[in-house]
């Protein structure tokens, strides 16, 4: 989990939301990946996937049997299907996610008797790190809108035509 941590900042650093995603077969490290839909204008861009395309380039196979995913933040619903389609045997995750978690927060993709194939899921692992990692990104971002939304009027009220007085109209 601590080198899905790191893609994670990897991730941070390039203004993107902070998920990262290793995939190892054994003790091997086949892949990581982090979140990059902003900067790859992709919607599928997140960290899961980026570790499984890069996994499957480097196998030569679509299909990645054995393999564990380890990722920082409970997979989405796009991502738990591409997860089953590799036949991933085992997700290892970190903060829940109440908004879109497809591992037992809002769906259980892999509870579904009637799939093809069965993932093993363990959420929690490090949740608080990993949590942590995610608000105060969240936090930050806030922080900065609302500076710019502040900055933004009071440009608006120094402009020429403005309301409030110039310091010629005071006098």
């Amino acid at each position: 989990m601590a080198l899905a941590q790191a893609a994670a900042e990897e991730a941070r650093a390039a203004g993107e939301v902070p998920v990262g995603a290793v995939l190892v077969r054994g003790e091997e490290v086949i892949a990581t990946g982090f979140n990059h839909p902003i900067g790859g204008h992709d919607p599928s861009a997140h960290a899961e996937m980026a570790a499984l395309r890069a996994a499957a380039q480097a196998v030569e196979n679509y299909r990645l049997p054995g393999c564990e995913l380890y990722v920082t933040l409970e997979p989405c619903l796009m991502c738990a299907g591409a997860i089953m389609h590799a036949r991933i045997a085992r997700v290892v995750f970190g903060a829940r996610d109440p908004k879109t978690g497809a591992c037992g927060s809002v769906v259980d993709a892999f509870a579904n008797p009637q799939l093809n194939h069965h993932t093993t899921v363990i959420g929690g692992v490090l949740e608080n790190e990993c949590g942590a990692a995610l608000k105060s990104f969240f936090a930050e971002r806030r922080r900065a809108s609302r500076e710019a939304r502040a900055a933004a009027r009071a440009d608006v009220a120094g402009a020429p035509g403005s309301i409030e007085p110039g310091p010629a109209e005071s006098l």
